[in-house]
């Protein structure tokens, strides 16, 4: 049996380092990376850690299975009232013993459309009735078959389907 992820949001020790090699794990073997990623990382890190990071406009999201760092996900203060999306990485689900995922969105949301499809996920129903105050509207259902991809990577010698959900710096 799986391991329940827990999501929490206070910043403990050891938090930043899991971060920093969260991403260095990742990535580097993945995208044939040197150490340079990791210390990019790491620089971005510890000037948030400096700066008192989670500020009072600031967030951080920190996933745990079974006790072990699987995911992170924050939003920084960059100053001039903006903001960064950064140090977002989640490990694979299929490590979970998930054979799939699905996720419901709506067809206006294209960037995000297509960053669904890079990973492997395919629209399989849209339901175009009124909603939320719209007569025309788009509902999708996306579904993603980590059983096919852990064939197709088994069968590649490189590629992105084994990436983990990520975005990064």
């Amino acid at each position: 049996m799986s391991a329940t992820p827990a999501i929490r949001h206070d910043l403990r020790p050891g938090d930043l380092g899991a971060i920093v090699a969260h991403h260095g794990v990742t990535y580097l073997p993945e995208y044939d990376l040197d150490s340079t990623f990791e210390a990019h990382v790491g620089a971005g890190v510890t000037a948030a850690g400096k700066r008192g990071f989670p500020g009072e406009r600031e967030r951080l999201w920190i996933v745990e299975l079974g006790g072990r760092h699987a995911g992170s996900l924050a939003l920084t203060d960059e100053g001039d009232d903006l903001g960064a999306v950064r140090w977002f990485v989640l490990d694979r689900a299929g490590a979970e013993g998930y054979r799939g995922l699905w996720l419901e969105t709506f067809s206006d949301l294209s960037t995000a459309a297509a960053i669904y499809r890079s990973y492997g996920f395919r629209v399989v129903s849209e339901d175009h009735s009124p909603r939320w105050g719209r007569e025309r509207f788009t509902y999708q259902r996306y579904e993603l078959s980590l059983q096919d991809l852990a064939q197709s990577s088994s069968r590649a010698s490189t590629g992105s389907s084994s990436r983990p959900f990520s975005v990064s710096a």
